[in-house]
């Protein structure tokens, strides 16, 4: 029987890895008998292949190939499509290794979706990884999506995709030889989807800058190769918004990756072919959508290439890479990147080149939150960076349909600020009315301002939101309020009158006879700022449509504890349930209220023995 998932291992000196790397492999949990490793030796000197051998021999489902060093991944990984018999490929680098349940959760997806391509998490070790991925989804979009800016191949590849398109990696390449063979893939691919809820990819970076993307290279011919994967592209997707998206990931990724160190490292004349070259790729595929799209560090990069301001380009490369830039600068509700030249006369770069207002980031996070009586009080930092900290003011926008309140922090100039919601005035001095609010924090800088969605602290104590509580809404009168987590993305929300029915929902209790025959009944339940004189608690008995109630002595403590007693009687025969009631201002609560078993608490009235009498004896008169 075929197996299901052939991994593919290129390997090259990698020996100290390849224990933790095939080890991954056979501790998957979909099984060994589902799994073929093909492991290829790619000319190494370290040991490697007599390693891999041995490993051969005890592992049944392991082929070994020996070949002399080509250079790059690519070849190696080629050999392995050609043995390959598995219904999937999975391309794993020698020096990586799996998460243990990763391609038992890609392949079930691609099995239950018929995706041809399954990304999986990836955690970074020792470097950063590529793309974080958050959101499981059976199908995603190139165009909608991060997926097409990780073009590594260590992902789940339908082989009859690969096969059917004649798709294979660059041979003899350092870089990029996994972007040419990944563009097409993708493209090609009927569906694509992502297990983001597992950490499946563990992605080594290795100390001894040995990783293929740390070694130098031929940059003039390395352009003139990133040429043709933009052609494929190109050929693939017609011109417009979609192809202007996935180039914009090239210019970021491979034609203007070299202007860093590498450039500045060669002299004039070598800058200067890197230029030329890279002058080639910018003419044929630059559109102003890009450019828009593009950080001004890399529009600025496109136009001194595009207009042969080889001078100014150096000197804003080395202003990127020999220290941090002096904060943005400010006019009215706009930001400019502080590279050299701007403004310039003499070199009349455009303002748009510097322009970074849509990327101002806000860095914020929430501290601390907690109820002081009917204020909520919230501790944190924003702040929108590369700008001056000092004069930047912030505050939360409270939501809710057809309504929008301002509530301003208290902010000092390291960005930490203490926020005060009071719910009985946040409403510009009045009662914050009942519903759903939404919390944004706002931070702002002159005219320029960001917001973002207030979300959960990272500390453990605030896994669950502070409790629900009754409040002094002053001239609305006591009311509830409650702070949660929405679910799927824990930001912070505001309950104002119980809306998500977050406050208790049952009491528990008791009813007893007394010796002399009397019912007695009981519950108590916590309402967290019921005080003393907060609203009334009340007794009833329910039974069908019929709801009886009583004079209710209440006690209430400090932490909100309500104790309410009641004699029951007057009660038509039946079985009654017993609840209570709570009502404060516009707030009103009926509770179900449980014995220690969970059980409701129920009283059966008996019909009278003198009414029972009777009616045997007109049953008796109606049979004569």
């Amino acid at each position: 029987m075929d197996p299901v998932v052939t991994v593919i291992v290129p390997v090259h000196n990698t020996l100290r890895y390849l224990e933790r790397c095939l080890e991954s492999v056979e501790a998957q949990t979909l099984g060994r008998r589902k799994l073929e490793v093909i492991a290829v030796d790619d000319g190494s000197s370290d040991g490697s292949g007599d390693w891999l051998d041995a490993w051969a021999r005890a592992h049944d489902n392991v082929r070994v190939v020996h070949q002399e060093p080509s250079g790059g991944a690519g070849k190696p990984r080629n050999v392995g499509i050609t043995m390959a018999r598995g219904t999937y490929l999975f391309f794993l680098d020698s020096d990586d290794y799996l998460g243990r349940d990763a391609l038992r959760r890609m392949v079930a997806m691609a099995d239950r979706e018929d995706s041809d391509v399954v990304y999986g998490r990836i955690v970074g070790v020792g470097r950063t990884a590529p793309v974080e991925f958050r959101t499981t989804s059976p199908e995603v979009s190139l165009y909608d999506s991060p997926v097409y800016w990780t073009l590594a191949p260590y992902k789940l590849w339908r082989r009859s995709l690969i096969e059917k398109h004649g798709l294979r990696f660059a041979e003899h390449r350092l870089l990029n030889e996994d972007v040419a063979f990944a563009v097409p893939a993708v493209l090609h691919a009927r569906k694509i989807s992502v297990v983001a809820n597992h950490d499946c990819y563990y992605l080594e970076g290795r100390g001894d800058g040995t990783n293929a993307s740390s070694q130098d290279v031929d940059w003039v011919d390395q352009l003139a190769f990133v040429g043709g994967i933009l052609r494929t592209l190109a050929d693939l997707v017609p011109a417009g918004r979609e192809r202007d998206k996935l180039m914009e990931r090239h210019f970021h990724g491979e034609v203007l990756s070299m202007f860093a160190e590498p450039y500045l490292a060669r002299d004039e004349a070598g800058r200067k072919e890197i230029a030329d070259a890279a002058r080639v790729l910018l003419d044929e595929w630059t559109t102003e959508p890009i450019m828009e799209a593009l950080p001004p560090r890399l529009r600025l990069r496109v136009h001194c290439l595009r207009n042969g301001l080889l001078d100014e380009l150096t000197e804003i490369v080395r202003a990127d890479t020999e220290g941090a830039l002096p904060p943005a600068l400010l006019e009215g509700d706009r930001a400019y990147a502080a590279y050299p030249y701007f403004r310039d006369p003499e070199r009349a770069i455009p303002d748009s080149c510097y322009d970074t207002t849509t990327r101002v980031r806000l860095n914020q996070r929430v501290d601390s939150y907690a109820w002081d009586g009917p204020v909520l009080r919230l501790t944190g930092s924003a702040l929108l960076a590369e700008i001056p900290a000092a004069g930047q003011t912030a505050g939360v926008l409270l939501r809710r349909q057809g309504y929008t309140y301002w509530v301003p922090a208290d902010v000092a100039d390291d960005g930490t600020y203490t926020l005060s919601v009071d719910v009985g005035r946040a409403a510009d001095g009045e009662p914050l009315p009942d519903g759903i609010w939404s919390m944004r924090i706002v931070v702002s800088a002159g005219e320029l301002r960001k917001e973002a969605w207030l979300a959960r602290p990272e500390g453990s104590d605030y896994d669950v939101s502070p409790e629900p509580r009754i409040v002094d809404r002053g001239a609305a009168g006591p009311g509830a309020a409650a702070l949660f987590h929405s679910v799927a993305h824990q930001h912070l929300n505001l309950d104002i009158g119980d809306t998500r029915k977050l406050l208790p929902t049952t009491a528990r209790g008791t009813v007893a006879r007394t010796r002399f025959g009397r019912v007695e009944a009981a519950a108590r339940v916590t309402v967290p700022g019921w005080l003393p004189g907060t609203g009334e608690a009340r007794l009833l008995l329910v039974s069908g449509g019929r709801t009886l109630t009583a004079p209710t002595p209440t006690e209430v403590d400090a932490h909100g504890r309500v104790s309410a007693r009641a004699t029951a009687e007057g009660a038509a025969p039946g079985t009654w349930e017993l609840r209570l009631r709570l009502a404060a201002g516009g707030f009103s609560r009926d509770l179900a209220v449980t014995d220690s078993s969970g059980e409701p608490v129920r009283l059966t009235v008996p019909v009278p023995l003198v009414r029972q009498v009777r009616r045997r004896a007109a049953g008796v008169l109606r049979g004569r």
